[in-house]
């Protein structure tokens, strides 16, 4: 882990309403009132709030969060910007100086599962959740016309045991009938997205037994295999430098990706997450609303970016029809198209947890109720 992230300034004041108590006392005859006496913890979180760092990404459904306009009560936020790979490799195997951070939900996961990790705790926040269709490349002189026709073609992966990958091996085995094995894997050496996402943590790298996984040749990223013809898909988070550059034998497999993600939410109801939200536990023993304090932070913030949306936020987005696309999302996923809590995306996470299973990644098919905070599991926004 690279432990210089990027720090924002700003601090958030704020103080936690139930801090201070008052109590009226009887002083004698006189009968005058008084406020209960405040222990010094109680004292110091009240006049300072408790500090805490908090790390991910600027997006617009934490961009309130963020900037001051919604605050975690009873706390002073110092928000750190980082990649999610340097994230995980902080919580995961290095100093863990993140108090409440976004997170890989796989890899964490596969911490928990697999190395008994039970430094911090999941919350049912998932600032980062993507369709992920869009997401498999391939070349256009390879005869693969549908998902169906990736058996037995080499498939290149930047990793491979990321959040996004396992989803894709899940939805290609689950929807197309495709499953891991019948696929020719390389892990390629180098990851093009790298400098967005930060380093590769061990997590995201796992390689299950019972499967044909090859390295890519040194020095090349997953972009150099399939522009070259060594592979004959590609399954990405993100583009590939040659999709993005015009090369005319890349293409993506489902050149509509948007109706066929349509499709398959209005099938599964799955939105598919990628990050969620993790609190260290020394922290939520100490301060045991902290959990529901963020909770309510992060979905107060993302209103804000709901209300934007609806009122000018068509005027504020790079594109022509920006308004028509969030009346649409509206009208198929509901108004709160980004929900969070357990209830709205229990379907989502089952999935995740059985594909995780199936796929050899995670050493037992996991729960809900063990994964997430248990204060956590019944909050609603």
């Amino acid at each position: 882990m690279n432990p210089e992230v990027k720090k924002i300034t700003h601090q958030q004041n704020c103080s936690r309403r139930d801090f201070i108590k008052t109590s009226a006392v009887t002083l004698g005859a006189a009968g005058a009132l008084s406020l209960t006496k405040l222990s010094p913890i109680q004292a110091s979180e009240t006049s300072k709030g408790v500090p805490l760092s908090l790390a991910g990404y600027k997006l617009d459904r934490t961009e309130a969060l963020i900037d001051g306009r919604v605050q975690v009560e009873g706390c002073n936020i110092n928000f750190e910007e980082s990649g999610i790979g340097d994230i995980n490799t902080n919580v995961f195997s290095g100093p863990q100086t993140l108090d409440v951070t976004e997170i890989g939900l796989h890899p964490f996961m596969l911490a928990y599962a697999n190395e008994g990790f039970r430094d911090y705790s999941l919350l049912p926040i998932f600032p980062l959740r993507l369709f992920r269709h869009k997401s498999i490349f391939i070349r256009t002189d390879r005869g693969i016309e549908g998902p169906e026709d990736l058996r037995g073609k080499k498939v290149a992966t930047p990793g491979f045991s990321s959040t996004s990958l396992t989803w894709l091996r899940g939805i290609v085995q689950h929807e197309y009938g495709v499953k891991p094995e019948e696929i020719q894997w390389v892990q390629s050496s180098k990851d093009s997205s790298a400098k967005a996402a930060g380093k590769v943590s061990k997590q995201e790298s796992m390689v299950p037994k019972g499967l044909s996984v090859s390295k890519g040749p040194e020095g090349k990223d997953e972009s150099d295999l399939l522009e070259s013809g060594e592979v004959d898909a590609l399954f990405h988070a993100a583009e590939p430098r040659a999709y993005i550059e015009g090369h005319p034998k890349v293409a993506r497999l489902f050149p509509d990706f948007r109706k066929t993600e349509r499709a398959y939410f209005k099938k599964t109801g799955i939105f598919p997450m990628m990050h969620a939200v993790a609190i260290r536990n020394n922290l939520i023993d100490q301060h045991s609303w902290l959990p529901k304090a963020v909770f309510d932070a992060y979905s107060k913030a993302k209103k804000l970016m709901y209300d934007h949306l609806k009122k000018m936020g068509w005027a504020t987005i790079s594109l022509p029809w920006a308004a028509q696309e969030i009346e649409e999302t509206s009208a198929l996923m509901g108004d709160n198209f980004w929900p969070y809590g357990i209830k709205p995306n229990r379907r989502a996470l089952e999935a995740l947890f059985q594909y995780s299973y199936e796929q050899g990644l995670a050493s037992k098919r996991l729960t809900v109720e063990e994964l997430f905070h248990p204060s956590t599991i019944a909050l609603e926004e």
